[in-house]
């Protein structure tokens, strides 16, 4: 096979549908969005986060910890590069979204309709998303 042809094989395997770039795109700023508000809204101590924590009988440092934490790994989720931090954040996401559940969940916490669980969760299905959406430029 020629050069040719063979640069447009290349180019055709490294190519990504761009419904996958527009979808990977909405999901990821969605989670950062979502992340970095709870995030100062921990720093904050708004909207009823004390009582949340104070409920499952977590330490209100706890908040302060959690608050830096979140807008860190937001800011490092959108930033360009650093693809290994990229696979911490994921990772710290899912492990900080499914232990709040978890928490609530055994602290028998439920809130309204099970709001307490389910918000957490679906912020991690979010980030579940936006993982297995990253472009190649974006994988170890």
């Amino acid at each position: 096979m020629n050069q040719v042809g063979m640069a447009a094989l290349t180019s055709k395997a490294e190519a990504v549908p761009q419904g996958k770039k527009i979808a990977f795109w909405i999901v990821t700023l969605l989670l950062a969005a979502a992340i970095t508000l709870s995030g100062i809204g921990q720093l904050m101590q708004y909207g009823g986060n004390l009582e949340l924590v104070s409920k499952i009988g977590y330490p209100t440092y706890v908040l302060t910890i959690l608050g830096i934490w979140k807008v860190l790994g937001a800011f490092a989720l959108i930033l360009p590069g650093f693809p290994r931090l990229k696979e911490w954040v994921h990772a710290g996401i899912f492990f900080l979204m499914t232990g709040a559940a978890l928490s609530h969940g055994f602290a028998d916490d439920y809130g309204s309709y099970g709001f307490n669980l389910i918000l957490p969760l679906f912020y991690a299905a979010l980030n579940i998303a936006s993982w297995a959406l990253r472009p190649m430029s974006r994988k170890l």
